[in-house]
């Protein structure tokens, strides 16, 4: 592949590919800002236009929408409390709240400098170790990957701030309403009562949607008008001193890592990572007690590790063929169009083609910092809009986004639904984002511990004697759900 090299430099440094990449990288930003667009749809909507281009220009231009689109969905988190793309649903919990203290421009800062790390280290990583990540990836059955899951749900009750009993609540709920639909297995219907529109289950980015942006205008609407709180002032970027890292460098390197490595594993995800990320931060960054109430170790923690996936889940897709999310299906799908193979013989076959991806992957994480800046601050016009307007384009926004994924009017009835019942728990103080991670990493773990039942005959004690990652993973989320009874008996006994 490095003999080909410069013939991929080439590619990138023609008109066609600067162009590709810059636009592709402004549309991502763009688009992933936009509440109720997402990744997935960016993706989906440039999709289209590459089906004209050639083979390298098309794949890095969907690269650029993916990469940009997952970092500009920190923007919408931070400024509104309104998560852009489901990746930045953890965002939201340090970043609005940081912007309230009048630091939105800080906080855009963590965010944008953890994103740009965590691609660039991801970037590295797609280019050197592929090869060594997917074979690491073939070790993850079903039951290595439950107990991955079950390590996942414990940021449940870290994430559950004011009462653990209460996010565990809208955890369940959330893990409840990932069971509607068909059975993984069997096929058949639960609590669909006979509506055809629920063979499907909910879908995902409304409900995150509706819980999230839509109750967030449902509580700002109910209250007074004298008690109504101005939108977050913002005039653009500014970057974290040096100084401001001291402490802080340990937390990037870890969110990078968790980031990369579940990237690789199929079927995650960047939301996953994100959230199993912020609940590592919270468990051990210094600053812990800040968690919730507009840590920057909580941003630097989501932002680092769902743009960290981005590389990682390439992996899966050009080493085996296998996505790593929904957005690199949707990649896979247009490797096949331009007549790619994905597999193992995928850098043999198409060297040039490859190099040009992974070198031109770096740029677009290179590209997030000038672009980040320049773009985010077209928000500052936007919100000096009065907010019952803002409020009123959210929803409209909202609305046409969740439309536009399916085109389907019951999508909008489930982001409704969703946004009235978020407003009900958030008026009793009970937090959302259990409920998301309930819905993200629901059925995954229904999924893999049925599959699992079936490996062992019905033998769940199986899936530790002779799975040793597995063990590894449990002892994790054990340990992990110990650690903040330790902490507060350790408490009691100073006192």
């Amino acid at each position: 592949m490095l003999s080909a090299l410069p013939e991929a430099i080439g590619i990138l440094l023609s008109f066609e590919g600067l162009l590709v990449l810059v636009m592709g990288t402004v549309l991502g930003i763009v688009l992933g800002a936009m509440p109720g667009i997402g990744s997935t749809v960016a993706v989906a909507i440039v999709l289209p236009f590459t089906l004209t281009m050639g083979q390298a220009p098309a794949i890095l231009l969907l690269l650029a929408v993916y990469a940009g689109s997952v970092y500009g969905g920190s923007i919408a988190a931070i400024l509104i409390n309104t998560p852009g793309t489901p990746q930045s649903a953890a965002t939201c919990l340090d970043g609005y709240p940081m912007a309230q203290r009048g630091e939105a421009g800080l906080a855009l800062g963590w965010a944008t400098v953890a994103s740009v790390v965590g691609g660039l280290v991801s970037a590295v990583v797609l280019i050197f170790a592929a090869p060594q990540l997917a074979a690491f990836a073939l070790q993850f059955g079903p039951i290595e990957t439950f107990a991955l899951i079950l390590l996942g749900m414990t940021c449940i009750v870290s994430v559950s701030t004011g009462s653990v009993v209460k996010g565990l609540m809208a955890g369940m709920i959330g893990i409840f309403l990932s069971t509607v639909g068909g059975d993984p297995i069997l096929g058949e219907m639960r609590f669909t009562f006979g509506n055809w529109q629920l063979f499907a289950g909910f879908n995902l980015l409304a409900v995150v949607i509706g819980v999230f942006a839509l109750s967030e205008v449902f509580i700002r609407a109910s209250k007074p008008i004298s008690r109504v709180s101005n939108l977050v002032a913002f005039s653009g970027i500014i970057l974290p001193t040096w100084k401001m890292w001291k402490g802080r460098l340990r937390n990037l390197a870890k969110s990078v890592a968790i980031g990369n490595v579940i990237g690789v594993l199929p079927g995650t995800g960047a939301a996953t990572a994100a959230f199993i990320s912020y609940a590592e931060g919270r468990r051990s960054s210094p600053n812990r007690e800040g968690f919730g109430k507009g840590e920057p170790d909580g941003i630097v923690s989501s932002e680092a590790a769902n743009n960290a996936v981005t590389g990682g889940a390439l992996v899966p897709t050009m080493a085996l063929g296998i996505p790593g999310d929904a957005i690199t299906a949707v990649m896979l799908a247009t490797l096949t169009l331009h007549g790619i193979t994905p597999g193992p013989k995928l850098v043999d076959d198409n060297p040039t083609l490859i190099a040009a991806i992974f070198a031109g992957f770096f740029v677009i994480n290179i590209l997030l910092l000038p672009l980040g800046m320049l773009l985010s601050r077209v928000a500052a016009p936007i919100l000096r809009i009065r907010e019952a307007f803002m409020m009123t384009a959210i929803v409209i926004l909202c609305a046409v986004g969740i439309y536009f994924v399916r085109g389907n009017p019951f999508d909008l009835l489930v982001m409704g639904g969703a946004g009235f019942v978020g407003f009900l728990l958030r008026r009793q103080g009970v937090p959302m984002a259990p409920l998301v991670i309930g819905m993200v990493l629901g059925p995954t773990l229904e999924l893999t511990l049925r599959q699992g039942l079936i490996l062992t005959d019905g033998n769940f004690l199986a899936f530790f004697t002779g799975h040793p990652i597995a063990l590894v993973l449990a002892l994790a989320a054990l340990l992990a759900l110990s650690l903040p009874l330790l902490r507060s008996l350790l408490s009691r006994t100073a006192s």
